[in-house]
């Protein structure tokens, strides 16, 4: 079984604190249907900077992760299947890369 990480792109708050929790609780219905699949279930991020030959931003750079979850299948394809599945693109209007993460 490979790993891979889902890195969590954009997305749209929510409008409403009852809108937020709605959200919230497709999201734990998601995770929970995973089951051990689920390695690492939400991992949020804060504010981000960047680091370059020009030196410090405080951009996130093009295109800031919002958050990541690690997940454990057979295949690439399995993984992207999972991530179709994630409320973040339809709720949040998010986008999620989807990245193996390498043994070294």
């Amino acid at each position: 079984m490979a790993k891979f990480m889902l890195s969590y792109h954009g997305g749209q708050k929510s409008d409403s604190p009852e809108a937020g929790a709605a959200m919230m609780a497709q999201w734990k219905s998601w995770v929970s249907a995973l089951g051990n699949v689920m390695v690492e279930p939400q991992n949020p991020l804060g504010m981000s900077k960047t680091v370059s030959p020009d030196g410090i931003a405080d951009n996130g750079g093009s295109n800031p992760m919002s958050g990541y979850s690690v997940i454990q299948t057979d295949s690439m394809e399995a993984a992207l299947e999972i991530a179709k599945s994630c409320p973040f693109i339809d709720l949040a209007k998010g986008e999620i890369i989807v990245s193996e993460i390498m043994q070294m």
